[in-house]
């Protein structure tokens, strides 16, 4: 064992040593981007300091937008796709003074962008692989990325933050190992390092985290790195391209490229998802930010030579409880079963956890597998105390993203790759932007018009001045704001810190339209969900936000779906009323936007693999349980069909004087009839008691009101909790 702790140690050394060679390798680019740095504060700090004013005046319209579109008028570029990538590009663009355009198929950030870890990170594990391979692409990748780390958290404040991250030790010879490599990426990021990492006792480290498996725990690392909102993050920077001039519509889809006679593109002909509306779109030049679906639009660009560039790995994100982690402490598993990285960690009061990593086809909804969240569970038990239940049950939404990765050949595995960018430009004259991750967004845009603006001779007002330059929401934030909102206005102070901590400075706007409770206490903020601090009056402004559908407020405005698919099945109703109301929606249209919203929280939130796991969860039931489980069943199919009807629902209830909605009818059976053929069996009844007792289900609505009308539960769920 001594021999062991030795040569691992040594190794921990060496590649000490190899950060500090990689290190003073750079030292003459540090110098030269120190230099253009200085230069590009003298020569744009008036254009930067203008750029920052805030914009007193309303968001235009969509209408607006798509009027603009639709003019005929040729713009300077036209990007196609409206993630982090496409963002920053048009944001990049626009401050520049070159007339953007957007168009996003579906809604701004509704892929990869906002089904991410969460984090703005450097990349601990790139270093690591740079560092042991000697791989100075990969160094170069991480410093870029720390630098942009640092200017995400100061151009956006209210939207991100630094966290501390515990790495847990197990074995002695691992803290020499570890901590030189969580020195080295404090090194590496330099001045600009969120907090110097260090080390912690074991009894310092169950303090910090008390849900941490304490056996052989020799103590923890803690280093620092950030966190944001992601898909609110995504559409600040859309907003603020907006405010700036460009157009950006989402909903809008690229039906295809049009050519002039020598082969090279000139624009786009688009069709509005919305309205069924189609035009074209001309552009001096058209950029390809679409992320996982790179690969398609490059072969509407150049068909014959268009190599497939994108190899999209799927990564599943689970979302638990907040009680399963300190509020103010991620955690790392930095070697699970197989290898991968896992994070644990917590965001918006709750926790999630993920991620995989597997190749994966490209699709529109991307659907988190059972067998990824049960993944996720293992290695999770693994780390945590035994005197803490990780239960199936508590698996309060999943989801699955896919990961732009640039394809290389001479690798197999996607978990090998590096996120680096690539930037193309075809023989068609279509510039594409491929690779990279959230955090290096920022510096992908700049690369990317500094390349469309050289290859299409386009002329700008200045150079790039995207550092610095503050997103929507930032200009007049502090920490204290949502102070003045309880003041002020008589908000809870959940709620107040959720608008200040999602819409900056903003957040005066949404809370003016907010109406009075008719209470002492708040006097204004009417919650859409008594366990969430989501409000009313943020359907409303979602609609000035461009939301055109359910499925972009309850993901993506806010972030309902990804917290709690209970919660945002039970806020949809009300949700689109409002929207109903806001945007004229016919009853016809209200009700497809209900089943479309049900449908993607069910699919692609994990509704649908939780119902999995419990249909594949072993039968744990007595006889006695069983017995009791068929007793309740026949009070409900009270004419021995051998099935429960809604009717059977519907009977039930009445007779008991219970007054229940006719669509809460049709989700409890729902929720309950796994094979989904509109009855609920005496085999899924026994397979729901079952699923309630081993903890697959903390909860189920029909059983609930079962107990609440006969008194004492059915089943023991002491393991299983409620």
């Amino acid at each position: 064992m001594s021999w062991v702790r030795f040569t691992k140690t040594g190794v921990a050394v060496v590649a000490t040593s190899a950060a500090a060679i990689l290190a003073l390798d750079m030292t003459n680019e540090r110098r030269f981007q120190r230099q253009m740095k200085d230069h590009f504060r003298t020569a744009h700090a008036d254009r930067l300091a203008e750029l920052n004013k805030r914009a007193p005046s309303a968001l235009p319209t969509r209408k607006d937008i798509l009027t603009s579109l639709s003019k005929g008028e040729e713009f300077d570029v036209l990007i196609i796709g409206g993630g982090a990538t496409g963002a920053g590009v048009a944001l990049d663009a626009q401050t520049r003074g070159l007339k953007t355009a957007l168009v996003e198929l579906d809604d701004f950030s509704s892929g990869t962008s906002s089904r991410s870890t969460k984090l703005i990170h450097g990349g601990v594990r790139y270093l690591q692989a740079a560092i042991m391979k000697l791989d100075l692409e990969q160094y170069r990748m991480v410093k870029e990325a720390l630098f942009e780390r640092h200017n995400l958290l100061e151009i956006a404040p209210h939207l991100s933050s630094p966290l501390p991250i515990m790495l847990p030790i197990y074995k002695l010879w691992q803290v020499p190992y570890y901590w030189s490599g969580i020195k080295a990426y404090d090194f590496v990021s330099g001045k600009r390092v969120l907090k110097n990492s260090f080390f912690i006792s074991k009894s310092q480290a169950l303090e910090r985290f008390p849900m941490l498996k304490n056996e052989s725990l020799k103590g923890a690392l803690i280093y620092y790195d950030g966190q944001h909102n992601d898909a609110r993050m995504n559409l600040a920077i859309i907003l603020t391209a907006i405010r700036h001039g460009a157009k950006c519509a989402n909903h809008v889809r690229v039906e295809k490229l049009n050519k002039d006679e020598n082969g090279k593109v000139i624009g786009a002909h688009v069709k509005d998802m919305v309205t069924g509306g189609e035009w074209d779109i001309k552009a001096k030049a058209v950029i390809n930010a679409t992320g996982p679906f790179t690969d398609s639009i490059r072969l509407m660009g150049d068909p014959e030579t268009a190599r497939p560039i994108c190899a999209p790995s799927s990564g599943v994100h689970i979302t638990l409880p907040g009680y399963y982690s300190p509020s103010n402490t991620g955690l790392l598993d930095p070697d699970t079963s197989d290898g991968r990285v896992i994070f644990f960690l917590p965001w918006e009061r709750m926790t999630i956890a993920g991620t995989t990593d597997a190749p994966s086809d490209v699709t529109l909804s991307p659907q988190p597998t059972d067998h990824d969240i049960e993944f996720i569970l293992q290695e999770i038990r693994g780390y945590l105390s035994k005197d803490v239940s990780v239960r199936r049950g508590d698996v309060m939404s999943a989801w699955s993203g896919l990961r732009p990765l640039v394809r290389d050949p001479n690798k197999k595995d996607t978990k090998s790759l590096a996120r680096n960018h690539i930037i193309e430009v075809g023989k068609s004259g279509l510039v594409t932007i491929a690779g990279g991750k959230w955090t290096t967004y920022r510096h992908m845009a700049e690369e990317t018009v500094d390349t469309v603006v050289k290859v299409h001779d386009l002329k700008t007002e200045s150079g790039c001045v995207t550092p610095g330059l503050l997103l929507e929401g930032a200009h007049d934030w502090n920490s204290l704001q949502y102070i003045h909102l309880v003041q002020d206005y008589g908000m809870e102070v959940d709620v107040a810190q959720h608008l200040s901590n999602t819409y900056g400075d903003r957040a005066f706007v949404v809370a003016r339209m907010c109406k009075m409770t008719g209470k002492r206490w708040p006097i204004v903020g009417q919650r859409l969900h008594p366990e969430f601090p989501y409000l009313d009056a943020e359907v409303r402004y979602a609609v000035r936000e461009y939301a055109c559908t359910a499925v972009d407020v309850i993901a993506r405005r806010m972030r309902l779906a990804f917290l709690n698919t209970y919660a945002a099945h039970e806020v949809l109703p009300d949700v689109v009323r409002v929207m109903g109301e806001e945007l004229g929606w016919s009853y016809a249209e209200q009700r497809q936007q209900l089943e479309k919203a049900r449908a993607f929280i069910d699919l692609e939130m994990g509704q649908n693999a939780k119902q999995t796991a419990v249909s594949n969860a072993p039968l744990n039931l007595t006889k006695e349980e069983m017995q009791k489980a068929k007793e309740r069943f026949n009070q409900l199919d009270k004419d021995r069909k051998g099935h429960i009807t809604v009717n059977d629902l519907r009977k039930h209830f009445r007779e008991h004087n219970q007054k229940i909605d006719e669509r809460v009818l049709h989700e409890l059976l729902n929720e309950v009839d796994l094979n989904k053929n509109g009855e609920i069996e005496i085999a899924e009844f026994f397979q729901l008691y079952s699923g309630l007792k081993g903890g697959q289900l903390t909860s189920n609505r029909l059983v609930g009101y079962l107990d609440e009308i006969h008194g004492t539960p059915s089943v023991n769920r002491a393991c299983g909790g409620i």
